[in-house]
């Protein structure tokens, strides 16, 4: 390796949405290289509303690896960043830019260090995968730095040793999840059912109730799930098999009403095989009945016949959780042209309204334990991309350390 300068730094910056499953992927046959018992279907939203980006840099003079999550230095030594880094060096090539003098040999990859820096425009525990966001961006980011030729689907397995659902995030618009049947895990990959212009009148609207870490891990749930739950296998040999051909359906035809059904229904069931688990899991249980009365609405939502519909329910639906429907606009982020476009006639001074003293920044505050926090209006979005500018990145460019 030699290089006409000793102190380059060679970065590179990534975008990647999160997804949001509508058949779910809930239960693995094998742990460490995280592979599912079933198939499994997403939506990739907005990375404009919902995305993490990061930044990864290359240097000599690096003396470790070191990450650092929304500003805050986590370790890398757990498993899963372990196998991304492997992963990815194993199939690093020759880097040059000639301009700057460096000059990096594929072997060179093992004995170079990284520093990586990752930020999530959305709360990281609030049910968004953000995990799945986050590891699909740190593959993607370390296979442009490292000048790995894969294609995605191919980036895709190496991400979901990461994190399951972030095999999703490696393709936009609708992705399906392949399971596979390979005990090395290789045919199990994500590919691309329809991209995100396919269906442009689908507006996805989140109702953000807790950004609070939930009791139960995900892979913890899903460990007890697979070893007690007979339910979890029921749905795994019949019934998920059918409606992932009847959702792969309703997306190519873009079928709302048989979407929407097959949606919720598989919500509902994923709700059961947490109660058939045991000890049973209540990811509810902080929202009771206040839940339960956004669920209901949600189930209305879908059955009406367009989007004013929604914003009536809505409307209620925000009186019943305690907030005061004057302050409809400030309690929502991402898109708020999706509302606009509905006709909202009755909400037309909201915008000069003053906020409620009680929101901070972008986020509202709950009321009571249960409520609504804020609503996220986004649509279906693209697949991971590079970001050029290099003001965007998060890494310091003669440091290498976080801004």
């Amino acid at each position: 390796m030699a290089n006409k300068s000793q102190n380059w730094i060679l970065m590179a910056t990534a975008q990647t949405p999160t997804n949001i499953a509508v058949i779910k992927y809930w239960g693995k046959r094998d742990e460490t290289l995280i592979l599912p018992i079933n198939d499994s279907i997403s939506v990739t939203l907005d990375p404009d509303h919902l995305c993490t980006t990061t930044t990864v840099a290359v240097s000599r003079s690096f003396e470790k690896d070191r990450m650092w999550l929304n500003g805050k230095e986590i370790s890398l030594s757990g498993g899963r960043y372990q196998s991304c880094l492997r992963e990815i060096r194993s199939r690093a090539n020759d880097v040059e830019d000639e301009e700057r003098g460096i000059h990096i040999l594929k072997q060179d990859w093992e004995k170079l260090h990284v520093h990586i820096a990752s930020y999530n425009n959305f709360p990281t525990a609030a049910g968004l995968a953000s995990s799945a966001a986050g590891f699909a961006c740190l593959v993607f980011a370390l296979a442009k730095l490292m000048n790995v030729k894969e294609d995605q689907g191919k980036l895709s397995a190496i991400a979901r040793q990461g994190s399951g659902s972030a095999c999703r995030s490696l393709y936009g618009g609708f992705v399906k999840w392949v399971m596979g049947n390979d005990v090395n895990g290789s045919d199990s990959v994500a590919v691309q059912l329809a991209n995100d212009t396919h269906w442009d009148d689908l507006v996805i609207i989140v109702a953000v109730v807790s950004s609070r870490q939930k009791e139960t891990s995900s892979t913890t749930g899903m460990r007890e799930s697979v070893e007690t739950s007979a339910l979890l296998y029921h749905r795994s040999k019949e019934v998920v098999p059918k409606r992932i051909l009847q959702m792969e359906e309703a997306i190519q035809n873009r079928d709302f009403p048989s979407f929407a059904q097959l949606a919720c229904a598989d919500s509902n069931q994923f709700h059961a095989v947490c109660l058939d688990t045991c000890p049973p899991i209540f990811y509810m249980n902080d929202t009771s009945h206040r839940q339960v009365l956004i669920i209901s609405y949600i189930e209305k939502w879908n059955r009406s016949e367009g989007t004013p519909q929604f914003i009536r329910v809505g409307k209620e639906s925000m009186l019943n959780v305690g907030t005061k429907v004057s302050y409809w606009m400030f309690y929502v982020l991402g898109d708020k042209s999706i509302l606009q476009d509905a006709g909202i006639e009755a909400m037309k001074d909201v915008e000069a309204l003053p906020p409620p003293p009680e929101i901070k920044g972008n986020i509202p505050s709950q009321k009571y334990k249960g409520d609504v926090s804020y609503f996220i209006c986004t649509r279906p979005g693209r697949g991971p991309v590079l970001l050029a500018d290099e003001s965007l990145a998060l890494l310091h460019p003669k440091t290498g350390m976080p801004k």
